[in-house]
């Protein structure tokens, strides 16, 4: 029995289904979910923050929790400059909450406090994600 077009398309629409299918079936794709980290840990986002990243390993799309007292620290997203000098440039962008979240994007992030001169006694930090 001849087949027409039609059954042609129909094994190419199962061909291109079937890796999703298995992904559901056998549940062998797996989607990495971010990893949320609390900066400085029992300690929060303070002077001591600096070294916190050391070890770890962090990856695009990753969140930081960044918690501390609002009235004695704030967080401010610099770029390079900005943070060798501790002068963030007028589109950075700042935090004051108190419990900050962040989204980490790949390569390097940069985060300082710019209150009471912190940055300049070393409250800032590099974290960077592949």
């Amino acid at each position: 029995m001849a087949r027409g077009r039609g059954s042609a398309m129909r094994g190419a629409v199962a061909v291109a289904f079937l890796p999703i299918v298995s992904c559901f079936i056998l549940s062998s794709c797996v989607v990495a979910d971010a990893a949320t980290y609390n900066v400085g840990d029992g300690f929060g986002w303070s002077l001591g923050s600096g070294s916190w990243p050391s070890g770890k390993n962090f990856h695009a799309g990753d969140i930081l929790v960044f918690r501390y007292l609002p009235w004695m620290h704030n967080v401010v997203v610099v770029d390079e400059h900005g943070y060798a000098d501790c002068n963030p440039t007028p589109s950075a962008k700042y935090y004051t909450s108190g419990s900050d979240i962040v989204k980490l994007v790949k390569g390097d992030n940069f985060f300082v406090c710019t209150r009471y001169g912190h940055c300049n006694l070393g409250m800032k930090m590099v974290v960077t994600a592949v």
